[in-house]
């Protein structure tokens, strides 16, 4: 008699459909990006400051404010900028490429949200509250990320992901990257005895979860949010003091 196969589903794809039942329980409120940690770009602003903000966060989608994040005017595509990047084009002005907003309230479920995603062709709406202020914003990667997991894009360095090198003074630093692994490539004691990652750690030193922006100074190493959500930090960047020897990197 042929034995009875006990694991007929991997447990990637376990994993899998458990995230997409999870979403059928969940609101937009339980997964957007919180109104404080919008980063935005406002309608007076010349090309320059756009692609300032655009370069810093590494974002593609950006809601441009007027007065305030109560006051969404739409969207702007980093991809529209760059017809306005020759010396010969037309001056440029955010409402030359302002994309209407969609906007959705934060009650409406995980899964109804992702079929509209599907069906109207967009990936960033703007959630607002029962009185009809802004309350934060949600991406459809936001969503795919809870039934697949991270989302890694296609400038992510297979073999070296974790910690990469900016400048002189300056690393990118993955928030999973264990602390036992960034005090073999910095050189540094960092205690794991509480927290296992480095978002852990920078997470342990706020006190609560930082906002894309903040940065904190731990043992004279400054620790500033690159990226994070309304669950976790994502990425760091690590600047390294004045005189300390140079990180361990590999090569290759």
């Amino acid at each position: 008699m042929t034995p009875i196969k006990k694991d007929l589903i991997d447990q990637d794809t376990r994993d899998m459909l458990e995230g997409v039942l999870d979403i059928a329980e969940q609101r937009v409120r339980d997964i957007m990006i919180p109104r404080s940690q919008m980063i935005t770009l406002k309608r007076n602003q010349n090309l320059e400051e756009c692609l300032s903000v655009i370069i810093d966060s590494a974002h593609s989608r950006f809601p441009v404010i007027s007065e305030d994040k109560d006051h969404v005017e739409g969207i702007l595509m980093a991809k529209d900028l760059l017809p306005f990047m020759s010396s010969e084009s037309e001056p440029f002005s955010v409402e030359k490429v302002l994309r209407p907003a969609v906007v959705v309230p934060e009650s409406k479920r995980v899964d109804r949200m992702l079929k509209e995603f599907r069906s109207q062709r967009y990936h960033m709406a703007i959630v607002i509250d029962e009185f009809g202020g802004v309350s934060g914003l949600v991406t459809i990667e936001d969503i795919l990320e809870l039934i697949v997991g991270e989302i890694e894009d296609e400038y992510d360095d297979e073999e070296d992901r974790d910690i990469r090198q900016l400048n002189r003074q300056t690393y990118t630093v993955r928030a999973l990257t264990p602390i036992e692994d960034f005090n073999e490539v910095f050189g540094t004691q960092f205690s794991d005895d509480e927290v296992d990652t480095i978002g852990g750690l920078v997470m342990q030193g706020f006190g609560h979860l930082p906002a894309r922006g903040e940065s904190i100074d731990i043992d004279g190493y400054q620790f500033k949010v690159a990226m994070a959500d309304s669950r976790r930090i994502i990425q760091v960047h690590v600047k390294i003091p004045e005189n300390s020897a140079q990180p361990q990197l590999d090569d290759e």
